[in-house]
């Protein structure tokens, strides 16, 4: 397990983060969805707390928290007054190391599963992105952390605490925190809180198949939903930031060429965008389009155009745009407690290391026209996969496969 921390004195309050390797990437086909029950159920129920107690005592001393479950992760974190910090990890050491693990708390973390389900079945941008990265990423690490009705079905309380006994363990586990606080007070803290956690030999976690290129999903509605990615550089990649830069010209704000050409230009969709996606060994880019169905062809051809043009060259307005939007990024996470306990587990994650406020801007000010050009040409735009849910199948490039789901 590994400790990160870094001081905020100016603040009043803290932020923390327990990272734990217990994401959707060590599920198997038939226990899919179980990570995301497994972070519902552990806080049902921990130590000496009971389910309505744990809610009280985190209540009690303030806490803004979360859980979540990523590719990679199981997370829980919060934010608080810096006076309740040393409080606050001991009720997430009982949850990580001693939860209940209740017969009766699991069938309403399971419900709570299907409620999810549910709520994604009338979302279907979050569809479109789902299919997207299954395109891109193989099983497992392209699933989505709710699983599928029929896997969490059968997921039973067995399976469950066997996934726990095989990856909620300290082998990779990070504990950040940021904010106001003594370092010294706070690693013995941790080692008091966390030295009995025992290691575990874990599995090893497998590679499977991607979906085909191009998917549609008939839907009969008159809307369409547009999902377009390829493959990209990971946070660890040198050229990242070049890659990010060149995304961010194309989606970040309202001068960006996407919102720009696609909508105010063409009015072809109500929403339009493009982001940097990052596993610790892969990344993508993956962007959206909302539209009717007479204008999703133009719609997807659009995007693909400006994709594609994207290597002829960046220019030094749009470049300076987007600094600015970064470097507004990099002083408000300065004021964030939450946002560089965040960020600091992410960089221990993806590069085995912390970077710091000036590394970043000094990252972004070295960033020009033509370093980002030379990327371009480098490493352009190519390999499409497509998603569109609605009630026309769509057009695409020559080369890519396709089916219906």
């Amino acid at each position: 397990m590994t400790l990160l921390a870094e001081s905020m004195p100016w603040l009043q309050s803290a932020a923390f983060a327990v990272v734990i390797p217990a994401g959707v990437h060590r599920e198997e086909e038939s226990n899919r969805g179980v990570a995301n029950l497994l972070c519902d159920w552990v806080q049902r129920g921990c130590g000496d707390y009971d389910s309505r107690q744990f809610v009280e005592a985190l209540d009690n001393l303030g806490v803004a928290r979360g859980g979540g479950v990523s590719a990679s992760h199981i997370t829980f974190s919060g934010a608080l007054l810096a006076e309740h910090l040393g409080s606050t990890l001991g009720i997430y050491a009982d949850l990580v190391q001693r939860p209940h693990f209740l017969t009766d708390e699991f069938e309403d973390a399971k419900q709570v599963c299907f409620q999810e389900l549910r709520a994604l079945e009338d979302d279907l941008h979050q569809q479109a992105m789902i299919t997207l990265r299954r395109q891109i990423y193989p099983d497992p690490w392209g699933w989505h952390p709710t699983g599928t009705p029929a896997t969490v079905e059968a997921l039973t309380p067995e399976v469950a605490q066997q996934f726990y006994d095989n990856w909620m363990r300290p082998d990779e586990t990070i504990i950040s925190v940021a904010g106001n606080f003594d370092w010294d007070q706070l690693r013995d803290h941790v080692a008091a809180l966390f030295g009995d956690w025992k290691a575990k030999p874990g599995q090893k976690s497998y590679l499977g198949s991607k979906l085909p290129e191009y998917v549609h999903i008939p839907f009969d509605s008159s809307q369409t939903h547009v999902a377009l990615g390829f493959d990209s550089v990971p946070v660890s990649d040198p050229d990242f930031y070049q890659a990010r830069a060149a995304i961010g010209i194309m989606s970040d704000g309202m001068s960006s060429r996407l919102f720009s050409e696609v909508r105010e230009k063409r009015g072809l969709c109500y929403t339009v965008y493009a982001s940097c996606h990052s596993l610790k060994e892969q990344g993508s880019v993956l962007a959206y389009a909302g539209t009717s169905t007479e204008r999703a062809q133009e719609t997807l051809d659009v995007m693909l155009q400006q994709f594609n043009e994207l290597p002829q060259g960046v220019q030094q307005d749009e470049l300076t745009r987007l600094k600015a939007r970064f470097k507004s990024g990099i002083v408000m996470q300065q004021e964030s407690s939450s946002s560089r306990a965040s960020s600091m587990a992410g960089d221990w994650y993806h590069l085995g290391r912390i970077r710091t406020m000036d590394e970043l801007a000094k990252t972004v000010d070295e960033i020009t026209v033509d370093t980002i050009n030379a990327y371009l040409q480098k490493s352009p735009p190519s390999h499409y996969r497509v998603t569109t849910i609605g009630a026309k199948k769509l057009e695409v490039p020559s080369g890519i496969s396709s089916s219906d789901a």
